[in-house]
């Protein structure tokens, strides 16, 4: 199944959705991720599981009246298993959905192995007017130079990084050096796992102009979002800025 965590500008007002991996088993109920995406990259399941998740979620977003953009992981497994582009390109022919609301979101694994490979299929994402969005900068050692090998549409900071941006002066000076990295590359920065208002007070005060969290919304099914998503277009762009919190039930889930 799929939920949507809801990405917003740093004053709130809601852009688009990341769309999250869930796993709901008859017997154990609500399988967190990290138990079971490892697992499906290691034995290729990964492949057909991400194909039904691309899918599933370009033929969602396309049918809603708001063009809200959506954005979704790939593992590196799928870039090592047949023409991962042509199969993006006849989801988004197949379901109707513009190419600029889709945003594919890699990390650093992705461009290790086979770098120049990798780098030669994301210009052909690039190519069809899709997003591509760094995910997790700063967790691994290839951040810097992936960003100057190719010019990222985003670039996300880790929550580990937010979490205690409030209270410790090495958290802040990490993500303020982020931040500072994205405004000189002309590259939006969004902050995930934003949780408090000190936090987002932080990251407003440094520059950041995207965030995502439980401040703004907990992952769900996308029909609790159906307030956002039947939106008219004027709804969501120009006009004076306001806060579009989500209020969802408090409950422990955790990303992809």
């Amino acid at each position: 199944m799929l939920h949507y965590q809801p990405q917003a500008t740093i004053d709130g007002k809601v852009f688009g959705f990341e769309v999250l991996l869930r796993w709901r088993h008859e017997r154990l109920g609500l399988v967190p991720p990290n138990d079971f995406i490892p697992l499906a990259e290691k034995n290729g399941l990964i492949v057909s599981i991400g194909e039904w998740v691309l899918r599933r979620a370009c033929r969602e977003a396309a049918a809603w009246f708001a063009p809200l953009k959506i954005a979704v992981n790939l593992s590196p497994v799928q870039f090592q298993h047949g023409d991962l582009v042509n199969l993006v390109h006849s989801i988004l022919l197949e379901t109707g959905l513009a190419p600029a609301r889709l945003e594919l979101e890699i990390t650093e694994g992705v461009l290790i192995n086979d770098p120049q490979r990798t780098l030669s299929i994301l210009r052909r994402f690039k190519s069809l007017g899709v997003k591509i969005a760094m995910d997790d900068l700063g967790t691994g050692y290839a951040s810097l130079s992936s960003l100057r090998s190719f010019p990222f549409d985003k670039i996300k900071i880790d929550r580990s990084f937010i979490v205690d941006v409030a209270t410790s002066d090495q958290a802040a000076a990490i993500v303020r050096a982020v931040i500072g990295l994205g405004t000189a590359l002309g590259v939006p920065v969004i902050a995930e796992g934003v949780e408090t208002e000190a936090q987002r007070f932080f990251l407003a005060r440094e520059g950041c102009v995207e965030v995502q969290g439980y401040l703004i919304g907990w992952p769900a099914a996308i029909e609790t979002f159906s307030d956002l998503t039947a939106k008219s277009s004027a709804g969501l762009v120009g006009g004076p800025a306001r806060r579009e919190i989500i209020e969802i039930p408090r409950r422990s889930q955790r990303k992809r």
